[in-house]
């Protein structure tokens, strides 16, 4: 089983993966495999974001309630 990249990491590669792309580094045959690993990186951060955005959602809702 993989490990799930922290968001910083997998921000880095993803960064990585767009410049390869962007200055035509990548050979076609690997350009498939470059764009999946790409999707999957990108589900990361987005997760990543989605729970620390509930997370200081919940935190300032019991901010509230102590008032």
């Amino acid at each position: 089983m993989k490990k799930t990249p922290s968001y910083e990491d997998a921000y880095k590669e993803l960064q990585e993966i767009v410049n390869e792309i962007e200055e035509g580094e990548i050979n076609v045959d690997l350009l498939s495999e470059k764009v999946k690993r790409a999707v999957g990186l990108i589900k990361v951060c987005k997760d990543k974001l989605t729970s620390t955005e509930e997370d200081v959602g919940r935190i300032l809702e019991e901010l509230g309630e102590g008032d």
